[in-house]
């Protein structure tokens, strides 16, 4: 898989954000930073979904020439957006359903996902029939289903119990490092920073204020805020 390279101006009304970064390849970046930074902005752009002035490349191929169901992204929102009308099984499904020419294909390939993420026995059940674990892990084999060159997740966490929050960060964890191409996850859970990602990148009022392991923040914070979020 090719790596990720963006460089965005993303126009908000309060102020624009302004992302440089690259991403090779099999590694996790997370963004962070306060509430309003421009961290879910900056994944937005990546995915087509808000407008951004720039470049976003992977590999060779510019992104930004592309709508957002040609770039070969697959996204996990905070709040999942799970389809409550289609079981697990067709949630998985539905991305391939079209490029397969109908529902028979496209459950055959999304069995497989079932089965990586430990869905199966759930695949007939409607979404609001889910526990929030099984709903986290629900969205995550619908985006990897659609066999996407990179993967964002947008606060993974958040729509989780905290009881199975340790539980289910784990696994997602896990199943980042077998995903191959480069991911981001944008939280705002030292945590989430701590267990999902190999790098981090600090976004504080639309820009880049560092970027380095959790160990490095904390070694030498460049703002306030990032002394707070990782305290030595």
């Amino acid at each position: 898989m090719s790596g990720l390279a963006v460089d965005v101006v993303i126009p908000r009304a309060a102020f624009n954000v302004v992302a440089a970064f690259e991403l090779p390849a099999g590694r996790v970046l997370g963004i962070v930073g306060p509430n309003g930074a421009g961290k879910s902005s900056t994944l937005a752009a990546v995915a087509g979904l808000v407008a951004a002035q720039g470049s976003v490349r992977l590999g060779d191929r510019e992104l930004l020439e592309s709508p957002a169901e040609r770039r070969g992204v697959g996204v996990v929102f905070q709040d999942l957006l799970l389809f409550p009308h289609l079981s697990v099984r067709d949630n998985v499904a539905f991305a391939q359903r079209v490029r397969l020419g109908g529902w028979r294909p496209a459950r055959a390939a999304a069995q497989p996902w079932l089965d990586r993420l430990d869905l199966t026995a759930l695949a007939d059940r409607d979404p609001s029939a889910l526990s929030g674990g099984q709903a986290q892990r629900v969205a995550l084999a619908r985006a990897l289903a659609s066999e996407p060159d990179v993967l964002l997740l947008d606060e993974p966490m958040a729509a989780l119990d905290v009881e199975v929050r340790d539980e289910v960060r784990a696994d997602l964890a896990r199943h980042l490092r077998e995903f191959g191409g480069p991911a981001i996850v944008v939280s705002h859970d030292r945590s989430d920073a701590e267990v999902l990602a190999d790098e981090l990148l600090v976004v504080e009022q639309g820009r880049i204020v560092q970027r380095g392991t959790l160990a490095e923040l904390a070694a030498a914070p460049a703002t306030p805020w990032i002394a707070r979020f990782a305290p030595r």
